[in-house]
């Protein structure tokens, strides 16, 4: 009897899983479809939109333009010592073009931002549930998910891309002092390169993968400190803890999961 128990036991705790994962998952839809809904409905709150476009995106520039720096310039090195083995070394400017603007870019750029200003969003969210301030704003009838949620939706998607530009072009930027200034590829042919090579559906897919990260990241992030009172493994401070590396690491994981699926789909 123990040993059928034992048996049971497994698919019993699989399918405990499966539930918790389920519920988590229709729970943090229903928060998603809330707030997306709140962010644009009258009045719209252009104050604390204005607040997050600074916290996310103004304060973020610097280290996206240095990742982007160093991410073109290896791209480069790597690129050519691959391309010259095949003597197609002029197709430099084009591989780096692509690799950053179709990949890269959005990808690293929205990691930046999860790691930068989306565990803050998990920890200041999480720090106003246990001090109960969340609690306050629902007992004076004001939406918390429109007050701390929305802002911080809308105003990942009008940084996300914006920023996911800047990597691309300071990488590209970076390709080219590393091929043309350090390794002697022709500046013209590198730039003519990514002239013919580029289109506007590359452009266009790397957008709508930042966009996609933007309400990912948000969401994940929002949810986790929103609800970090709900953690089994702790409360107080430690639920906290755990909201927010619970959120940077399921943003990361949903980042790399959501790129494939987008690439799939946009190739």
């Amino acid at each position: 009897m123990k040993t059928l128990s034992g048996i049971l036991d497994i698919p019993a705790s699989v399918g405990r899983m499966a539930l918790g994962l389920a519920w988590e998952l229709g729970s943090l839809f229903l928060f998603v479809c809330r707030g997306a809904l709140l962010a644009f409905s009258l009045p719209l709150q252009w104050a604390k939109t204005v607040q997050q476009v600074f916290f996310i995106g103004v304060k973020s520039v610097s280290v996206i333009l240095l990742i982007g720096l160093f991410t073109g310039m290896v791209l480069g090195l790597q690129g050519y010592y691959t391309l010259v083995k095949f003597g197609a070394e002029g197709l430099l400017g084009v591989a780096v073009a692509l690799s950053i603007i179709r990949e890269l870019g959005p990808v690293l750029t929205a990691i930046m931002i999860t790691g930068r200003a989306g565990s803050s969003m998990a920890a200041e969210l999480g720090i106003m549930r246990i001090s109960e301030q969340i609690d306050a704003l629902d007992a004076m009838g004001v939406s918390p998910v429109r007050y701390l949620f929305s802002p911080r939706l809308a105003a990942s998607l009008i940084c996300f891309p914006l920023l996911t530009a800047m990597f691309d072009v300071i990488g590209i930027m970076g390709g080219y002092l590393t091929g043309v200034l350090m390794l002697g590829v022709s500046p013209g042919i590198y730039m003519a390169r990514i002239y013919d090579g580029v289109v506007m559906q590359d452009v266009t897919s790397g957008f709508v993968k930042s966009a996609v990260f933007a309400v990912l990241v948000a969401s994940i992030c929002c949810y986790q400190g929103y609800y970090a009172h709900r953690r089994e493994g702790g409360f107080g401070a430690r639920g906290v803890s755990l909201a927010t590396t619970t959120a940077v690491v399921a943003s990361c994981v949903s980042i790399l999961a959501a790129d494939y699926a987008l690439t799939s789909f946009l190739l």
